[in-house]
């Protein structure tokens, strides 16, 4: 809930979750292509060109002949998408504050220690490996 709000609250452009995965996506690996983009997200090739569509025609994200091979196209952020998502995040971290000073110092106790356990948890997830059936990771943006 307090996600969707700040995702809301940080552009006058509202983007689906699909779309911001693939920001995310973006500002993690830089001049990525259409295919490792959709290997990353599991979808097919023409429904991750027409999430580029989208982002493109908003101008979050612009595509670029690639150096090594004019055949390939590499994604990147431009300056509006990268502006986005600092604000997306900016006003996630005021909403998450605002909340957490509504709450009794015993529930932000509970919390910080739910939170420690969740930490030892996903790491202990990550050694023992991936538990998949379809040997994909399963991170999400």
């Amino acid at each position: 809930m307090l996600w969707e709000r700040g995702r809301d609250a940080a552009s006058p452009v509202p983007v689906s979750s699909s779309q911001l995965r693939v920001l995310y996506i973006l500002e993690r690996d830089e001049g990525i292509n259409l295919r490792g983009l959709g290997d990353l997200l599991g979808a097919a090739p023409s429904s991750v060109s027409r999430l580029c569509d989208r982002l493109q025609a908003v101008g979050f994200v612009e595509r670029a002949t690639s150096q090594t091979s004019r055949r390939e196209l590499e994604l990147r952020l431009t300056a509006g998408g990268r502006r986005f998502l600092a604000e997306l995040r900016e006003r996630r971290e005021e909403a998450l504050t605002a909340a957490i000073a509504t709450m009794t110092p015993a529930a932000r106790s509970a919390l910080v220690e739910g939170l420690a356990g969740f930490r030892t948890a996903v790491g202990n997830s990550e050694r023992l490996g991936d538990d998949r059936s379809d040997g994909r990771s399963a991170r999400s943006a």
